[in-house]
């Protein structure tokens, strides 16, 4: 099995990034599309790997807005690979790199406990977004 992870931008990556998205959120989670891309994604550094040449994972920071990460996105067939470790730790590093104190991100509750394993905590109440519940949750890398 051959792992590769992308770092770029959207432009370069878009079809890739936009087929993982919608297999995660709109066709397993029923996000509605308008909630899965937005403006941000033409100014994030996005994460993108591939498994044997496919696309299985993806997420992106927000660099300007204090390393916001989103659209973290795993296919199904791909979980407990350790893919969504990875895209984090990726994400991370872009965040160091860019000598940010934090990354930040509203998590499903459904992938709190995953998230804390990786030393996260959560710091906020919880609140729905595109119809989930999630909780903001943070970690200091810097």
């Amino acid at each position: 099995m051959t792992t590769t992870i992308i770092i770029g931008n959207y432009s370069d990556q878009q079809k890739e990034i936009s087929s993982v998205r919608h297999s995660v959120f709109i066709e397993e989670q029923k996000i509605p599309k308008e909630a899965v891309w937005d403006e941000r994604d033409l100014v994030c550094r996005h994460v993108l790997i591939h498994q044997n040449g496919k696309a299985v994972a993806t997420g992106r920071i927000d660099l300007a807005k204090e390393g916001k990460v989103g659209r973290v996105a795993v296919l199904a067939s791909a979980r407990k690979c350790g893919f969504g470790q990875q895209i984090m730790v990726a994400l991370e590093q872009q965040a160091k790199e860019s000598k940010l104190p934090r990354v930040w991100f509203n998590a499903q509750i459904s992938a709190i406990g995953f998230y804390e394993r990786l030393g996260y905590q959560v710091v906020g109440n919880e609140f729905v977004e595109a119809g989930i519940v999630h909780r903001m949750m943070q970690k200091k890398i810097n």
